[in-house]
């Protein structure tokens, strides 16, 4: 019973739009048209008061003080104001941001209180009465702006041995700038990290960006590092062998008791290379008789070592 009335209602509702021609349809949406533009302009027309985001900008010595962190653009306010005025701050059109001075207490400062902010809202809300502010506070990091000249060193390898090769720069020192705890945390000298598979010019030479912190800048985006070979540094040692598979029961007499042993390494990794890593061996699977010189064997060098000889060819073992 419901649905049928339902049924006639909307027919009765519909009934004069059945028929009609192009015309008829023409008029009618004139007539909303122009009944919409009546409604829009009355209620643009009205006061409201509402909550909008209003832009801000901040005025401070940029040539001394950087943002550590990215400033508040824009600030919630509750403010009263006529339709118009509302909808041209809400389309950002012919908008006058309100200006923030910090002029003093940087880089102290950490917030900015509703009541420094409210005397630039005010003067910037031109047709808005600004009511209040939804936050009282806002946050802000900043740092000094400072300068480093720092020279170029390849970065070293990943088990903090040296690396087989020196590099000659150009330019031979960049200077980094920003904020002064990112920048006064850099190293001296400062590492560059070749690529894994760098791609050479004809002249042996790599450009390689510079890196750094976000916040960092430098006066070059990228260097150029031509490689050149490193000369070795040779280290005389006297090491007593290791008797390896001899009986326990037998003492042996070694002549010499002691084997010479080059090696050679890096400059940089002669403070890591200590004989106490060095190893040379005596297998007993080559003895022969009561007395018998045996070819000692270098094993276990540590990671350090380039280049390394026996100098002793061998050594005679007695049975006592």
């Amino acid at each position: 019973m419901f649905f049928n009335r339902s049924i006639r209602l909307l027919r009765w509702f519909t009934s004069p739009f059945y028929g009609q021609g192009r015309s008829y349809w023409q008029a009618v949406t004139a007539c909303f048209l122009v009944a919409s533009t009546f409604w829009l302009l009355n209620a643009l027309g009205k006061t409201y008061t509402t909550r909008i985001l209003y832009p801000l900008a901040w005025r401070y010595d940029d040539t001394r003080y950087i943002p550590v962190q990215p400033l508040p653009t824009e600030v919630a306010v509750n403010v009263t104001g006529r339709g118009w005025k509302l909808l041209r701050k809400q389309l950002m059109l012919d908008v006058k941001p309100a200006e923030i001075s910090l002029l003093r207490g940087l880089p102290a400062t950490r917030y900015v209180t509703g009541t420094a902010v409210r005397p630039a809202l005010q003067t910037a809300m031109e047709g808005l009465q600004f009511n209040y502010l939804i936050s009282d506070t806002l946050w802000v990091n900043f740092d000094r702006l400072v300068k480093r000249r720092l020279p170029l060193a390849l970065s070293p390898a990943a088990d903090g041995s040296a690396l087989p090769y020196a590099a000659v720069f150009e330019p031979k020192t960049v200077v980094f700038q920003g904020p002064a705890e990112q920048v006064e945390a850099l190293a001296d000298p400062y590492p560059v990290h070749l690529p894994q598979a760098p791609a050479s010019s004809t002249n042996g030479t790599l450009r390689v960006p510079i890196g750094g912190p976000e916040l960092v800048v430098t006066n070059v985006p990228e260097v150029k590092v031509r490689l050149q070979a490193r000369p070795l540094v040779v280290i005389a040692m006297q090491v007593e062998p290791e008797l390896v598979g001899f009986p326990a029961n037998t003492s042996y007499q070694l002549q010499p008791a002691t084997v010479r042993v080059r090696l050679q390494c890096f400059k940089e990794d002669t403070a890591r290379l200590h004989q106490s890593q060095v190893h040379v061996q005596l297998r007993f699977g080559s003895f022969i008789g009561p007395d018998s010189t045996l070819q000692p064997i270098l094993t276990d060098l540590p990671d350090v070592v380039r280049g390394s000889r026996i100098i002793t060819p061998a050594v005679r073992i007695t049975r006592q």
